[in-house]
């Protein structure tokens, strides 16, 4: 769990190096006001990088990591940050490249250099062009320093950075889903981190950035129609005049174009699509249920071996740091996670207990079959003075201290308790195999055996919810779309 003092002392951090600062820009060269010098932009970059490891956790496969470090390097080395005639602090600021471990299709950056995409997105991309600007097109964010800008024009933009971040906006333009996203719509719109100049600048750099780096950049187009396509399967596009991205399928003409007009002025041949589909080969698509997966109202997790039941009508979110449920109003909402730093239950307990502003109504020590636990409940006023009554649970398992977290208004708390309470007192141990040995469905790649539609070489039936179209997806392609022998398909198997 991403522990609640952090989070606070990192906002704090940001607020407190609000201002204005007038530097050069990496790319014009001309000053121009931000909100941060570069030397506080690597430190925010810093300071929140390990709050997004937390949220999203990193894929293990450093053989792949090390692969995107290397495409990400050389799209790096051609930008303005690594020009002759760029500032020393620009050229020698260190730039990481992470791999994250979710399912959402999904790239950002943080200022100061870190860039970050996720498996989601590596599933879907097809070659190492497309890979490439993709990536130039996060660098290009970092050269443009637009966070810094857009926390100049926006007194909380610093804080949206962070939020957007850990909320799972899809920069590229596909809204994320995420624990923070639960206000709906106002909430999606608040957290969209950059303005439609500062994408189409991005985008004119992430081809510029790649071209140069000998990538067939105009591959990068159709990974926009990708995302158009998820988009609409999904049911979750912003529309275009509300979106501060401009719509895929006008950035999917624009990067044609673009990349024409780059055609007659560098070299462009390197598309790698064999060697990117040898680092995808078996990579997890979609949930990975090692590490959480609800079946039939419950709760189980195979790597720390324990289950609990999922209240009727509640929605789940599975995240690294946490597991929330919520019920269809959001009206009644529970959070699971480890309590960090503490030593036993009764010591999380007391720490949370210790808040202040908390009110303690009730404390008692329970058992949870036969793991010690401790019980609160906690009066809250929030800000605008709203009454909020909390039920805390720490439980002790497994080496861990676990902490159930529900919470509703005061008022409404007698219509939820029970469901937490439900929840709470069914933690125990998985000791189902069959659950502890769950795997995940993986990316395969085959090559044509012949020349025939994309849908002659779908297997059936498919794991899980996938369908034939998703597949069509994964390839950017149609189903009906001829595959020549010997090319490379997408499939997934478990």
């Amino acid at each position: 769990m991403i522990s609640r003092k952090y989070f606070l002392c990192l906002t704090i951090f940001l607020v407190a190096m609000s201002g204005c600062v007038v530097q050069r820009s990496p790319i014009s060269g001309n000053k121009r006001a931000y909100a941060y010098s570069w030397a506080q932009e690597i430190q925010i970059g810093r300071e929140a990088d390990p709050v997004i490891i937390s949220q999203y956790g990193l894929y293990d496969d450093p053989e792949l990591a090390s692969y995107v470090t290397r495409i990400g390097q050389k799209v790096l080395a051609e930008s303005h940050l690594r020009r002759p005639d760029s500032p020393a602090e620009f050229r020698q600021t260190e730039f990481t490249f992470r791999v994250l471990d979710s399912p959402v299709v999904n790239a950002f950056a943080l200022p100061g250099g870190f860039i970050y995409v996720t498996r989601g997105l590596l599933a879907h991309v097809d070659s190492e062009a497309q890979l490439a600007v993709v990536l130039g097109h996060e660098v290009g964010h970092v050269a443009g320093r637009h966070a810094s800008q857009r926390a100049l024009s926006q007194q909380f933009g610093q804080l949206g950075l962070i939020a957007g971040a850990i909320a799972g906006q899809e920069l590229l333009g596909l809204p994320g889903q995420d624990i923070l996203s639960l206000g709906g719509s106002v909430a999606q719109l608040m957290f969209l981190r950059y303005g439609r100049d500062d994408e189409r600048e991005s985008d004119e750099l992430g081809v510029e950035y790649s071209a140069l780096a000998n990538y067939e950049s105009e591959a990068g187009a159709a990974f926009f129609e990708t995302l158009k396509r998820l988009s609409d399967k999904s049911g979750q596009s912003i529309p275009s005049f509300l979106s501060t991205h401009p719509d895929p399928g006008e950035r999917e003409v624009r990067i044609r174009q673009l990349a024409a007009e780059w055609e007659n002025r560098v070299t462009m041949d390197v598309l790698g699509v064999d060697p990117f589909m040898a680092q995808i080969d078996g990579i997890v698509v979609g949930d990975d249920p090692r590490q959480g997966y609800t079946e039939n109202s419950v709760f189980y997790h195979p790597q720390l071996r324990f289950q609990f039941p999922v209240p009727s009508g509640f929605q789940l979110i599975n995240q690294p740091s946490q597991v929330a449920m919520f019920n269809e109003k959001q009206t009644a909402i529970m959070l699971f996670a480890l309590a960090q730093d503490s030593e036993s239950a009764r010591a999380a307990a007391n720490d949370f207990a210790g808040q202040e502003g908390f009110v303690v109504v009730e404390r008692s020590r329970s058992s949870t079959g036969v793991f010690p636990a401790e019980v609160v409940i906690v009066d809250v006023a929030t800000q605008d003075g709203q009454e909020i009554r909390v039920l805390a649970r720490f439980t002790e398992y497994g080496g861990n201290i676990y902490s159930f977290i529900g919470y509703a208004a005061k008022t409404d708390f007698n219509n939820h308790v029970g469901d937490f309470s439900n929840t709470m007192q069914g933690f125990s141990e998985l000791r189902d195999q069959e659950k502890i040995n769950v795997e995940p469905t993986r990316l395969k790649v085959i090559r044509a055996d012949r020349s025939a539609p994309l849908s002659a070489f779908i297997p059936a039936p498919l794991p899980g919810d996938y369908s034939d179209e998703d597949i069509a997806i994964l390839n950017q392609t149609t189903l009906a779309t001829p595959v020549q022998n010997g090319a490379p398909v997408k499939l997934i198997a478990k």
